[in-house]
Order: C-alpha cells, then structure tokens, then sequence
C-alpha cells in the first residue's frame, strides 16, 4: 500500500532543499570573498606540516693558515707559536727563545696531516725568560683535555688522546697524514734531556674569534 504524500510535505522538502542550497551558495562566495584577504582559516593539513626552519650558524670557511698562539687552560699553557722556514738546528734553537716551534714542513691549519709543535720546559724556579717553560706540565694533560691552536681569525680545537714519555735518543716520532692532529714535544728535564713527553691531540672543530 502506497503511502500518500501530503501538499506540505513535498512543499517543505522542496523548501528544505533550498535552504541547504541557499546556504551552499552563500557559504562559497563568502569563502572567495575571503581568500584574497588572508581571512579564511587554516585547514588541518596545513598546520600539521608546517614546520618552523631551524637557524644554521654561520658556516666558518677555512683555509691554510699559520698557528700564531697556543693555550691549554688545563695545565696554564699560554704561548705565542713561532714558524720558522729552515730546519738548521741552530735556528731552531733561536726560535724556541721566543715560544713553541712549529717544525718546519709539518702541518699547518685549515690541512690535513700532524702539526708538530716544539717547546723548552724548565723546572728551574726562576728563568729570566720565560719561553725556557713554555711546554712546562705538558705531561699531565689527560685524554679529553682541550688544546686550541690560533690564527690571526680563527680558533682550532684538539682534543688530547695520548700522552706519552720517549726516549729522545732512541725513539722516533710517529707523524699521521689521515686526518688532522697536533703533537706537543719538550724534553724532560732542560739540560740532560734524556727522554721527551709527547702530548697527541686529534681536531675537533674550528670557530671564529
């Protein structure tokens, strides 16, 4: 049996529908009417993968240059870095007036390879000059202990692994070409220099000064 539909009924479904449509229509120009005024709301899409870029530093560009200074606040070491072109050990031994020696032909910064940094230690407890203790207490660095190495715009960090007593007349010193070191080198003692202490750090990171 077929159920009659009433005047009314069909009168409020055709009036029902145009409201859904009026709506529709009003809610789709109010939206175009919105957008160009940045007036319209986010969808979810667009806040969940908007993200905020992180701030990179700075990125430090490096190059080859000298080593002027170096400093251990570990053990006191504060010294200017003298780099001599001959390896005439009297020449040598004039430049070691003056604070730690680069040797000659060893690594500079901003390259790859051993830097190795010569010193005086003296336990005399009074030197007129005072880069007769430049390398003084090298040995009780301990591995984790920072060294920074300066040019004339830069700070290199090495971080010591090793440190160890040599023979000075019978041991050779061990110079690596893969990755960047440095190497602190003294003498035990200031006159017999018997063995030499040997402080190994490997480069961790450069930072502008």
């Amino acid at each position: 049996m077929k159920k009659k539909v009433s005047g009314n009924s069909i009168y409020l479904a055709v009036k029902g529908g145009a409201f859904v449509l009026t709506a529709f229509f009003v809610l789709v120009v109010s939206f175009a009417a919105l957008t160009p005024l940045g007036l319209t709301p986010e969808t979810s899409e667009e806040i969940t993968t908007t993200s905020v870029e992180p701030i990179s530093r700075p990125t430090v560009i490096e190059q080859v240059e000298a080593p002027i200074r170096i400093v251990s606040k570990n053990i006191g070491l504060d010294s200017s870095i003298v780099n001599p072109a001959s390896r005439k050990i009297d020449d040598l031994d004039r430049a070691l007036l003056s604070g730690a020696v680069r040797y000659p032909g060893t690594a500079e910064l901003g390259t790859d390879g051993t830097m190795l940094l010569f010193g005086h230690s003296s336990y005399l407890p009074i030197v007129r000059n005072q880069a007769l203790k430049t390398f003084n207490n090298i040995q009780k660095l301990e591995q984790g202990d920072i060294i920074k190495v300066y040019s004339d715009s830069k700070e290199y960090r090495y971080q010591v692994t090793n440190v160890e007593q040599a023979n000075a007349a019978a041991d050779r010193i061990a110079i690596e070409n893969a990755g960047r070191y440095v190497k602190l080198v003294t003498c035990n003692s200031f006159e017999s220099k018997e063995d030499r202490f040997i402080v190994t750090a490997v480069y961790v990171g450069v930072y502008e000064v």
